[in-house]
């Protein structure tokens, strides 16, 4: 094999870290917030607004390459995201609506919306 080796010791250290870091914020909840006791003000505000702002940063990432004056101007991507608005407010199901918005899209730009 010609170039540099991976050894296994800073490799398993990474995975090491990684794990305890994940194990972490994972268990912060449960560790500092009792059970008899309501959370601090803040993390109930951060609760309640984060969920909605992450999903629309990810809607902004998504459409930000989307080609508003090429052929198919942006169709596919209005049609999914209506699909989604629309299984959403049919089901209450995040993974349903996500899920089928992204089956449509993607068979719109296979079959429906050749460019």
């Amino acid at each position: 094999m010609n170039g540099a080796t991976l050894r296994n010791g800073p490799l398993v250290l990474a995975i090491t870290v990684i794990c305890a870091i994940t194990l972490f914020t994972r268990a912060f909840p449960f560790l500092f917030f009792s059970r008899g006791k309501n959370p601090p003000s803040l993390v109930l505000y951060l609760g309640r607004v984060l969920p909605p702002a992450v999903i629309a940063l990810l809607v902004i990432y998504s459409l930000k390459d989307t080609a508003l004056f090429r052929s198919p101007f942006f169709g596919p991507e209005v049609i999914a995201c209506a699909l989604v608005l629309l299984f959403q407010q049919w089901k209450r199901n995040a993974m349903i609506s996500i899920g089928l918005g992204t089956l449509a899209y993607m068979a719109m730009i296979q079959w429906v919306f050749r460019v």
